[in-house]
């Protein structure tokens, strides 16, 4: 008894977010509200494709309406010490990260540039710190367990995304015109093979693992992972919707996968939800 209500004190202390974290939370807060207000409602700030533009603004449209406020919320939540909340931060700022790199390297260089490039690197700096401060949160959690189907859940995702993006990479390595394939969409080259290849998916395969092998330290992380899947795929929901309303034409967006997003969001949210409320509520 005594051992435990040692590691709960413990971790009530550690919940409390260093002063830095939220600081610069605030800053990315700032930054993405003004460079997803910029890209939505500037006429003629972008400068691609029809199809690219109207995916720009869905996704800067769900950064504004759902990233900023749910980063905000769930801010405040970690200060009272919420290990939910906790989690619920580092996945957005996951989610903020990512579509920040889309920005800096999927739009054409515009005026907003400056605040793509200050919200990516607050981001990069963030997710760091509170993904260190959530697996510090996590190693006295002893109390809380990711359940073992969602580690099959998330190896299912990585290894469907893996196959569909290396059969696309594939394709164009092997092709008499590599960058045929990106036709339409004004690129060089396809961020979201980049990153989610180089980063996100090898990171959530590890976050599989852990649940597999249930480390108590990183069960925040896996919360947090789920997460930017749920407000990810929402992103991805609108941004096809909005791309193909601008051109009905392409074979970039389409309507019928935006409703595929919309249905794979919702199936995450099971996941994301199991996962968080096993977390305690608050530990103060």
């Amino acid at each position: 008894m005594a051992t435990t209500d040692h590691t709960t004190r413990t971790a009530s202390r550690l919940i409390t977010p260093p002063a830095h974290l939220v600081g610069m939370s605030a800053l990315l807060g700032i930054a993405s509200a003004l460079a997803a207000a910029g890209t939505v409602f500037i006429p003629d700030v972008l400068s691609g494709t029809a199809v690219m533009n109207g995916s720009a603004r869905g996704t800067a449209l769900v950064v504004l309406l759902v990233g900023v406020p749910v980063l905000t919320g769930s801010v405040l939540a970690a200060r009272r010490g919420s290990t939910r909340g906790l989690a619920v931060w580092l996945g957005t700022v996951s989610y903020l990260t990512y579509n920040a790199v889309m920005f800096c390297f999927a739009t054409p260089f515009n005026w907003l540039f400056p605040l793509y490039v200050a919200m990516l690197s607050l981001s990069i700096f963030l997710l760091a710190g509170v993904a260190i401060h959530a697996a510090e949160v996590g190693r006295h959690l002893s109390d809380s367990r990711s359940p073992a189907w969602v580690s099959v859940y998330i190896w299912v995702v990585v290894a469907l995304n893996s196959l569909l993006w290396l059969r696309g990479v594939a394709a164009a390595v092997i092709a008499k015109e590599p960058t045929a394939f990106l036709d339409g969409t004004g690129l060089t080259t396809n961020p979201v093979y980049v990153q989610d290849l180089a980063f996100w998916l090898p990171v959530m395969a590890w976050l599989a693992y852990s649940v597999a092998t249930a480390p108590r330290d990183r069960v925040v992380l896996v919360a947090g992972g789920l997460v930017f899947w749920v407000i990810e795929g929402l992103g991805v929901a609108v941004d096809q919707w909005m791309g193909y309303r601008a051109d009905p034409t392409t074979v970039w967006a389409t309507a019928g996968a935006a409703w595929l997003f919309v249905v794979t969001t919702i199936i995450g949210l099971v996941p994301a939800w199991d996962v968080l409320r096993r977390l305690p509520r608050s530990r103060r």
